[in-house]
């Protein structure tokens, strides 16, 4: 299944809005056929693996087979894998995850059974289900899988009384940033990291797919001359703002921007609004990457998922300095956002801690 789980993750910013999927197929302790969902609308990763075993030749009746999610029985892109297991002559199916795909949800197990087929359930069900996060809550929320990341030093800053924030933390963190961008459909900034970095927002990995960039302006601020504006035919751009005038919107479109045109909340757009919105567009997961002013937004809005806090060993200090969450903030420590804590893992000499969002009655 550890196996599976690796081939599953390969398919990470191919296959949204499907989930990632591994399987493995094995006869006599030995594994005879392997494969992944590589692409949305390729094979799913039971019939790449039986397609492995066609290519080479060997015959996989009687086999086992290990799947990090439990299989389709649905026609979609591709036809039901539950037919082709059945087909095959698998004898038993050892299952990660189970699917909450209410066009599946069970049914997939039981149409297997039924068939006369063996299924052990669970296997490895935490380590399956974490890689499938995003399309967890996408297929059963039908909002956007939203993760909130920033660096910051020791004292927790962002960037120094200066405003330089390059870099905070080494090589190896920004490199795992970079995966996430990967992982994740959309990247989202607000106007004042535009105007402060012109970042690109792109990933920067070899063979990777950039997300769609997404943009929180509220008086339409982004230059036309920036990054994100002069890119947006190569590199698909959304702009979220509160201006509706024709006038101040079109040269953006002409640029190749799409423009929402949003409702207001507290003088900026709509934040829950606009998930529900990047959700109709087919957007599973966002990668929040702005300042404190966005990321207060965002967790007051209810919105965040996940917190990814790299933290880099070093003081910067200063009173000016920024942090990394900014706004109102809470009024007591009882009404702070709580974090319940999923994961620490290091890369290089910085930390990497990762929290879901535990919202409460006071703090949503």
């Amino acid at each position: 299944m550890r196996e599976a789980i690796e081939l599953a993750q390969r398919g990470m910013g191919f296959v949204s809005p499907n989930p990632m999927v591994g399987a493995v197929i094995v006869r006599d302790g030995e594994v005879i056929g392997r494969g992944y969902h590589k692409k949305y609308g390729d094979l799913h990763a039971e019939r790449a693996a039986f397609a492995d075993c066609e290519a080479r030749g060997v015959d996989c009746s009687g086999a086992e087979m290990y799947v990090t999610l439990e299989p389709c029985c649905h026609h979609g892109k591709q036809p039901p894998c539950t037919e082709a297991i059945i087909g095959h002559g698998i004898k038993c199916v050892y299952v990660g995850s189970s699917d909450p795909n209410p066009l599946v949800a069970g049914k997939g197990v039981q149409e297997l059974r039924d068939n006369g087929i063996e299924v052990v359930e669970g296997v490895l069900k935490d380590e399956c289900d974490a890689i499938n996060e995003i399309f967890f809550k996408f297929i059963t929320k039908h909002l956007p899988f939203v993760t909130m990341k920033y660096a910051m030093s020791m004292d927790g800053k962002i960037a120094c009384r200066t405003g330089e924030s390059k870099w905070i933390t080494g090589e190896e963190a920004r490199l795992n940033v970079q995966r996430d961008r990967l992982r994740h459909a959309a990247i989202m900034v607000g106007v004042g990291t535009v105007l402060k970095d012109d970042p690109m927002l792109t990933c920067r990995l070899e063979g990777g797919r950039n997300a769609i960039r997404v943009v929180c302006d509220s008086s339409l601020r982004t230059p036309l001359t920036s990054n994100v504006v002069c890119t947006a035919k190569t590199v698909p751009t959304i702009i979220a703002t509160l201006e509706s005038d024709v006038a101040v919107t079109q040269p953006y479109i002409d640029m190749g921007c799409t423009i929402l045109s949003m409702r207001g909340k507290n003088g900026r757009p709509d934040l829950r609004q606009l998930m529900k919105t990047l959700s109709s567009l087919g957007i599973d997961s966002v990668l929040l990457e702005g300042g404190g002013e966005l990321n207060w937004s965002a967790l007051e809005s209810g919105i965040v998922d996940k917190v990814q806090t790299y933290i880099a060993p070093k003081i910067i200090g200063g009173v000016g300095a920024k942090s990394p969450v900014a706004g109102l903030g809470a009024d007591k420590p009882d009404n702070g956002f709580m974090l319940e804590p999923v994961a620490v893992r290091h890369f290089g000499e910085d930390i990497l801690i990762e929290s879901r969002v535990k919202y409460v009655h006071g703090n949503n």
